[in-house]
């Protein structure tokens, strides 16, 4: 970091600040307003900004949002003369590293230089480990440690190069489509089409042309030949997402053509040959559905050769540090944005959050959150207020699907004896009356729920 651009419209602190500059090592060029350092920007390439925040025309909180906008890694340091202070703090808010007053002492400069470089450096090596993290931790787009995604890759890593029909379960938004396309990309199709349908988003009287094709007046409107997905994917890879969604007599025609391995296009007479590996994905219980008969019990079997089943998220809660980690640096680069993470009470929030829509959910708060903020850092006030809840232990416990009242009950029962302890700092007698039971049966329940942490 030893390029530096000084912005400012007083011709002697911009002398002064080159000579002092370069005399400390430095690499500078002047501007004297923050129009021309704009100007000097793209070819200089500065890693410090030192600009003056008030200024005519375009002053120092101006030039620091375009910097912004502009996406400029470049540190600004803003200098601010006595009485302007209210405008130093405001562009610290808005992204500015530090600030320095005027007038300054030749060590302020030097200092604040170094340890914008100091802090950098650090961000760098930070940056460096995220990468290497991430890396370490991502099996094709699938960013996760936790030993149940770890299993889940080595299963795919055994049966990508097969043929055979393979079901992927998991709640919404697990990324049963990302397992779907991690299959393909370890197999001997990865060059050949992965072709995806969600056979639950396609009205039914279109979805049989949408699979398997139709001729020329075989229907209103089908002015031309169409081939369907199952030609559209051969070589390659089919996945029929929602499989669960499709009507019983197109169940019928999908048996058929993973049995025959060929297709009959709608208003033909002949079969057309087709190579391709078909994966099914699911939320549903297609077991159930099948006793139920609401899915053929004959293509389940079919399907479920190769079952891969993904957890819950808030099964696996090693890898949402990850993930928050990954959405934070994607969507930094997409949306423009700075954020630099999350306080530790909204990151915890987050952990402790049961994610009923699993990673999609995830994703779609922090990029919510990251719209939204103030600052820099992402405070617990920026998530939405059902993530806010999940410090209440009442709340986290009903968010674990258990549906035992027997279990439940005991929980809420132990987490409300715990907060009138607290509440009466360890007076018994008092706890019993808030919780209106007697004092005998307070002591025998804190025995039994072995409370001895208060």
């Amino acid at each position: 970091m030893r390029r530096v651009l000084v912005v400012d419209d007083e011709e002697n602190i911009r002398l002064v600040l080159r000579t002092l500059l370069k005399k400390n090592g430095y690499d500078v060029e002047v501007a004297d307003g923050g129009e021309a350092a704009l100007e000097r920007i793209d070819a200089f390439g500065p890693d410090v900004i030192l600009t003056d925040v008030r200024m005519p025309k375009m002053g120092g909180l101006d030039l620091l949002a375009t910097l912004k906008a502009k996406q400029c890694a470049a540190t600004v340091i803003v200098m601010s003369a006595y009485g302007n202070m209210d405008l130093a703090l405001e562009a610290m808010k808005a992204g500015a590293y530090d600030y320095v007053s005027k007038p300054f002492k030749p060590d302020e400069i030097v200092l604040a230089l170094r340890k914008a470089e100091e802090r950098e450096t650090l961000r760098r090596e930070n940056r460096a480990l995220r990468e290497q993290i991430r890396q370490d931790n991502e099996f094709e787009s699938i960013l996760a440690k936790s030993p149940q995604m770890l299993e889940v890759f080595r299963t795919i890593q055994k049966i990508a190069d097969f043929k055979t029909t393979v079901l992927v379960s998991g709640e919404s938004g697990v990324g049963k489509e990302l397992v779907a396309k991690a299959i393909h990309a370890r197999s001997s199709r990865k060059n050949a089409p992965f072709v995806a349908v969600n056979c639950g988003a396609i009205p039914e009287n279109l979805l049989e042309s949408e699979l398997f094709g139709h001729r020329k007046g075989a229907f209103t409107d089908a002015n031309a030949d169409r081939r369907g997905l199952f030609e559209e994917a051969s070589g390659g890879t089919l996945l029929l997402d929602e499989i669960g969604e499709l009507p019983l007599n197109l169940q019928v025609k999908l048996l058929r053509a993973l049995q025959e391995e060929s297709i009959r296009r709608l208003g033909d007479t002949k079969d057309v040959k087709v190579d391709v590996r078909i994966i099914t994905a699911t939320h549903r219980d297609l077991g159930a559905e099948a006793k139920a008969g609401r899915f053929r019990e004959d293509l389940f079997y079919r399907i479920n050769v190769l079952p891969i089943v993904i957890p819950p998220l808030r099964a696996r809660r090693e890898d949402i540090h990850l993930l928050i980690d990954h959405f934070l640096t994607r969507n930094n680069a997409r949306l423009g944005t700075q954020i630099r993470g999350f306080a530790p009470d909204a990151r915890k929030l987050l952990m402790d959050y049961a994610w009923p829509g699993n990673v999609r959910e995830l994703e779609n708060t922090i990029e919510r959150a990251m719209v939204l903020a103030d600052g820099e850092i992402l405070q617990s006030t920026d998530l939405p207020e059902r993530i806010r809840e999940a410090l209440d232990p009442v709340q986290v416990q009903l968010s674990t699907g258990e549906l035992s009242i027997k279990k439940t009950s005991a929980a809420i029962e132990e987490i409300l004896i715990r907060r009138a302890l607290t509440k009466t700092k360890g007076n018994r007698t008092r706890a019993a009356e808030i919780l209106e039971i007697s004092h005998r049966a307070l002591l025998y329940k804190i025995k039994d729920y072995k409370i001895s942490d208060l």
